[in-house]
């Protein structure tokens, strides 16, 4: 069985973003928008966590040295 691509931040955005539209037209079920609630809650997780990643990684500065690469905390300011 072939796995499921892992879905990125910008589709998981895409969808949210859908789901907030879908919402906001109000001519929704009660049980259709506690559903959509619901994955809305999951997709803005998923973004809020790959949000963390991506700052993290930011927060690593890539050096070049005769050893080979090393990477350093990036520190802005004082």
């Amino acid at each position: 069985m072939a796995r499921k691509k892992e879905q990125t931040f910008e589709e998981a955005l895409s969808q949210l973003e859908q789901i907030v539209s879908e919402i906001e037209g109000g001519e929704m079920p009660l049980a259709d928008l506690m559903a959509k609630y619901s994955e809305g809650i999951k997709l803005s997780d998923f973004c809020v966590k790959s949000l963390k990643r991506a700052e993290e990684t930011m927060d690593l500065l890539v050096t070049e040295t005769a050893d080979g690469v090393r990477e350093e905390e990036l520190r802005i300011g004082g």
